[in-house]
């Protein structure tokens, strides 16, 4: 079964995370992505480690399936005639050097263009294409805002524990390159996309960026609490923790009936999701006690019966263990006869009926696809 995108082809001169994983998203579906590396050193994730398999980084191996490898030193003129080449013929590029790299190179998107007039052409930066600033993942989450409302309290700001803002940035850039491919597929006509760390973030935090920009409200941290709704946190059960995310009136009273507590739904305090967020404190007293008399899997098992959203606090391998009972496929295995054994890893989470992902190639060792 061929990909919905097969027979494009991607020249990535994306490294770490947020360009690697766009790619990687449309490698799966189908495209023919070439990845282009620095001789001897390659992409910077293949040193970042532990975990490792073996001598590899499982950060670099959960990016870069379904890629060819082919290692280029843009300041050797062989090796750049050699990456200008694969630009006339590629549909698309995917690059995120520091601005103003590719264009000393002569491989900026006006050169570019010069040489692929339907070439789309996606730049990834940190801070904006006209601001020479390094974009790090920690860096957006602190200058971003997401550390300002991420954390216990706000005395103590905290980071996301997964390069987030990178995910959201490679999939905003998938987005805008198959926009853009749309685009030519009607016109014959190419076009530059350009995503940046930064305002992907403020587009991310959605309610949390709308209340200041709507309202001037400037959000705080809470902790696992949410500004707008309640309850909806996370609460000590009688053996570990459960989060409830109680979205609406019907809920908080299939809730209060499972936890043996009907009135409380009829209580003025906790009738609507206003008036509980006035009393939010009231409320978790109410709650805290009767959730303590069962188990975190007890409540998650009654509540979800009723159709109250909720679950365990789990570990990632608990997360996957989920995913598995229900059905999802969370993981693949791909064969690879220069491995000893199969490397797996999540699946791809998008799911197509007539041309759905496929994992062909497992991640590429560094320059393998070099022409000579």
């Amino acid at each position: 079964m061929s990909g919905a995108l097969e027979g494009l082809v991607i020249a990535d001169f994306g490294r770490v995370l947020a360009g690697p994983y766009a790619t990687m998203l449309l490698a799966d579906l189908g495209a023919e992505v070439v990845k282009i590396e620095r001789p001897e050193v390659g992409d910077d994730t293949r040193h970042w480690g532990p975990p490792w398999v073996g001598d590899e980084s499982t950060y670099f191996l959960g990016v870069n399936r379904n890629k060819k490898s082919v290692t280029l030193d843009l300041t050797s003129p062989h090796d750049l005639a050699a990456a200008r080449d694969l630009v006339s013929r590629a549909d698309v590029v995917v690059e995120n050097f520091m601005p103003g790299t590719l264009e000393r190179l002569g491989l900026g998107y006006d050169a570019a263009k010069d040489l692929n007039s339907g070439l789309v052409y996606c730049s990834i930066t940190g801070f904006g294409g006209h601001n020479d600033l390094a974009g790090y993942d920690l860096l957006i989450q602190a200058v971003g805002g997401l550390m300002s409302i991420t954390g216990p309290d706000s005395d103590t700001p905290t980071k996301v524990g997964v390069a987030v803002v990178d995910v959201i940035t490679g999939l905003h850039a998938a987005l805008g390159i198959l926009a853009a491919l749309r685009h030519r597929d009607r016109t014959g006509e190419g076009q530059r996309v350009e995503v940046n760390l930064l305002t992907s973030l403020l587009s991310a935090l959605t309610n949390q960026s709308s209340g200041y920009v709507a309202a001037g409200s400037i959000p705080q941290a809470m902790g696992n609490r949410h500004p707008s709704i309640a309850p909806y946190e996370v609460f000590q059960t009688g053996d570990r923790p459960l989060a409830l995310a109680v979205g609406n009136d019907r809920q908080f009273a299939s809730l209060c009936n499972v936890l043996g507590n009907a009135h409380l739904a009829a209580d003025v305090r906790f009738a609507t999701n206003s008036a509980r967020v006035a009393n939010r404190a009231d409320l978790v007293v109410e709650l805290s006690g009767a959730l303590a008399e069962n188990t975190a899997d007890g409540w998650f098992k009654l509540l979800s019966a009723e159709r109250v959203p909720c679950g365990p606090l789990n570990d990632i391998a608990d997360a996957i263990s989920l995913a598995e009972r229900l059905g999802l496929d969370p993981t693949v295995e791909i064969n690879d006869s220069r491995r000893p054994s199969p490397v797996r890893q999540i699946a791809n989470p998008i799911r197509l009926s007539r041309t759905p992902p496929t994992y062909r190639t497992a991640p590429p060792r560094l320059g393998e696809d070099n022409l000579v």
